[in-house]
């Protein structure tokens, strides 16, 4: 970092924030040309463990620039590696919880940004989340606050973007760990003052676990999307084994770009299908709703909605 960043540091240390001019300064002076580098970030971080306060301004660049060396500066890029991921842990785990707001806005964001994290990094959040949400206290970066012992909308919020991201369990759905993640907020939960996005939270995303559709191969991970883009930039391989390696690397993709006529249909047999409760699926949910040998509100607005469906 620059001596500029080393001065606004050191500011910072003696008031507990940084103004809007000094963040400008520091997207001017420290991050001009959108790259930064490990000793870069760990510096930001560290500044941001001196704050007391931290405004939108300061909140927005954090998030931005962090995200970015988190997910978009290795090679391929759009995939966290195991070592920025671990990375990462390290540097927000604050005695088993997020040091700030501004670390958990950060977490979504690779979430949202990112088409795939370590496995590691998404236990590691729905841990990081739960607490966040029961526990997390002060205000968030889209407005609204967070509150202990109940849910807020913009904690409902929050939650929701981080489930339902396309690094989650399951990209744009709701995998089984965030299935008994909404479940162990609800029961915490239960007779607080909550929002009502926050029920309507619960409903979607139990729904989306037990009857939403998703492709097997949504997701790939870092290591495999490096090997495609080493097969794509290869020019002396011929259309015609290229073409034989995607049907076998991708057959969910290659069959709905270049498969017959015919497969719409059976694209919307396979959604038809998945809105069916499987046995497993069914044995799971009656566990969750009978375990204390009641049908509290939320569940029955959950039974409600999946009889309509």
């Amino acid at each position: 970092m620059s001596t500029q960043f080393d001065q606004i540091a050191e500011h910072a240390a003696a008031d507990g924030k940084v103004t809007p001019e000094e963040v400008l300064q520091l997207r001017r002076e420290c991050w001009p040309d959108g790259i930064i580098t490990r000793a870069e970030a760990d510096a930001i971080f560290a500044l941001n463990d001196k704050l007391t306060e931290r405004g939108p301004e300061w909140t927005e660049f954090f998030v931005e620039a962090l995200s970015v060396f988190t997910v978009m500066q290795l090679e391929p890029k759009g995939y966290v590696s195991q070592e920025n991921a671990d990375w990462l842990v390290a540097r927000i785990d604050h005695n088993g919880e997020f040091g700030s707001m501004a670390e958990c806005e950060l977490v979504v964001k690779i979430f949202e940004r990112a088409k795939n994290v370590p496995q590691s990094l998404k236990d590691w959040v729905v841990e990081r989340m739960e607490d966040a949400v029961l526990n997390g206290t002060g205000p968030t970066h889209r407005g609204g606050q967070m509150e202990k012992g109940n849910v807020t909308a913009a904690e409902a919020q929050i939650l929701r973007r981080a489930i339902f991201a396309p690094s989650s369990a399951r990209p744009g759905g709701v995998g089984r760990s965030e299935a008994d993640l909404l479940f162990r907020i609800k029961d915490a939960t239960l007779h607080a003052d909550n929002d009502p996005e926050w029920k309507r939270l619960f409903v979607q995303g139990i729904a989306s676990y037990l009857q939403g559709f998703h492709l097997p191969n949504a997701q790939i991970s870092r290591e495999r999307a490096a090997e495609l883009d080493i097969f794509m930039a290869d020019t002396s391989r011929s259309v015609g084994r290229f073409v034989g390696r995607m049907a076998k690397a991708s057959p969910n993709v290659f069959g709905q770009v270049f498969g017959k006529r015919g497969t719409d249909a059976s694209m919307e047999d396979r959604i038809v299908e998945a809105e069916k409760v499987t046995t497993t699926e069914q044995a799971w949910l009656d566990g969750k709703i009978h375990a204390d040998g009641e049908v509290d509100e939320y569940e029955q607005a959950l039974l409600d909605f999946l009889a309509e469906g």
